[in-house]
């Protein structure tokens, strides 16, 4: 008897995190900058030499800054226009999220980077639809508008606390999209999410930490956040990336 093993996506933000996810037995990874602000679209010399390292499925998240998804008509223009340089490129498809000010699903935005996306990529709506005002109706409306797949933590801070309602969302979908959760997973916790939810692929970052090789290091400049740490990076792992599906196909 063959074993399913879910699909594991990897958040990263490097061309090394996306060779040592494919290594560790990663079956798709969600290319990012920025992960600090929740992520942001990487460069497209970063997509570009991702996709030459590695053969397992990339995703590209388009989302050209931080904070809220209400975006202008300018920012939209910018990520249409991002979409149209990832054509021809070889990438599996496009992650973003956009919402009304109410709360509701942007729909004529959604609908201009579906169009976008075209046949060529496929189309997962991200964390946005954690600040949704209704998660159920939400995900009727990017299942009319031919969205592929929901980034979700059940509305929760993280999946172990939304599993309840990731159930109720991977129910109603009854396999028109695929519900993704992500957030809060981790490998001593990741079986029993996907036990409680049925869920048959899940998202996390799998890092490790990464110390610097610099001999010379001047601890009172910040080139980043002050507080942060400069000289040691949270990376994906391989081995921790091993670690995920291992435990995994316990569930």
């Amino acid at each position: 008897m063959t074993t399913h093993i879910p699909k594991f996506e990897v958040c990263l933000q490097s061309v090394d995190g996306a060779v040592a996810a494919e290594r560790g037995g990663a079956h798709r990874v969600e290319l990012c900058a920025a992960l600090i602000e929740g992520g942001i679209t990487p460069s497209l010399g970063m997509v570009k030499t991702c996709r030459d390292a590695v053969n397992i499925d990339i995703m590209v998240m388009i989302r050209p800054r931080g904070g809220d998804f209400d975006y202008t008509e300018r920012e939209m223009d910018v990520m249409a226009q991002d979409i149209r340089t990832l054509h021809g490129i070889g990438v599996t498809g496009i992650v973003f999220g956009m919402l009304e000010h109410n709360g509701k699903v942007a729909r004529p935005q959604v609908q201009r980077l579906v169009e976008e996306a075209g046949d060529d990529l496929t189309v997962c709506f991200h964390r946005a639809f954690d600040v949704a005002l209704d998660p159920f109706k939400a995900l009727e409306t990017l299942i009319e508008l031919g969205v592929d797949r929901v980034l979700t933590s059940g509305q929760a801070a993280s999946v172990p606390e939304g599993t309840l309602v990731l159930k109720q969302l991977v129910e109603q979908a009854a396999g028109r999209i695929s519900i993704l959760p992500g957030s809060g997973i981790f490998p001593e916790n990741v079986a029993e999410v996907i036990a409680q939810t049925g869920v048959t692929e899940f998202h996390a970052t799998a890092f490790g930490t990464l110390t610097s090789q610099m001999q010379h290091q001047n601890p009172v400049v910040y080139m980043g956040i002050p507080g942060l740490p400069e000289y040691e990076r949270q990376v994906a792992s391989e081995a921790e990336v091993r670690r995920f599906i291992a435990a995994a196909r316990q569930a």
